[in-house]
């Protein structure tokens, strides 16, 4: 994986093969940053990274200036493999290990921007719950979004907060608002 633009544009990233993740493709990535480089500014933005896995998004935040990004992930080696990432790269991003839906039971900060990227298995009904909590427990700012990364074979436009689908690829970006 590569970063795609900002301070560190073309740095790739070698993750360790052992990790379970599948990282968003440098294509639907700078697809999702076109869009967001047109909505925020970065260097403002709260960044809540749900089911960080590599990091790889963070990273883009933090290319383009955002100071303040938290990463949350279940699997140890996901969460030391970012924190070492960032220290080498010296950029501000916070981990966590914890399961994403207990964590999001306890957070009390609220975000400009969650970004989650779970598991393609998840089914709808989780996924709403993913929505339910962020917005429930008012984890969203006012002008703020979630934005869940899914398979083109879902369709969540009938969950609450809904605003949009882009799909790039096999992905698809989900913004709740």
């Amino acid at each position: 994986m590569r970063i795609v633009s900002g301070k560190f544009k073309g740095k790739r990233i070698i993750a360790p093969k052992k990790l379970p993740v599948r990282p968003t493709t440098d294509f639907a990535k700078e697809a999702l940053f076109n869009i967001l480089n047109n909505r925020y500014d970065f260097g403002e933005l709260r960044v809540l990274d749900l089911f960080a896995g590599t990091g790889n998004i963070s990273y883009e935040f933090a290319s383009r200036g955002t100071k303040e990004i938290l990463c949350v992930d279940a699997h140890y080696a996901c969460v030391k493999f970012i924190q070492q990432t960032a220290m080498s790269l010296e950029i501000p991003i916070t981990t966590v290990k914890s399961d994403v839906f207990k964590y999001l039971r306890i957070q009390q900060d609220a975000y400009d921007i969650i970004f989650a990227d779970p598991p393609y298995d998840f089914s709808s009904d989780q996924l709403e719950e993913l929505v339910s909590l962020s917005f429930g427990n008012n984890l969203v700012r006012e002008e703020g979004c979630l934005i869940i990364e899914h398979t083109k074979h879902l369709d969540l436009s009938e969950i609450s907060h809904f605003q949009e689908s882009r799909k790039y690829g096999g992905s698809v970006f989900s913004f709740f608002t």
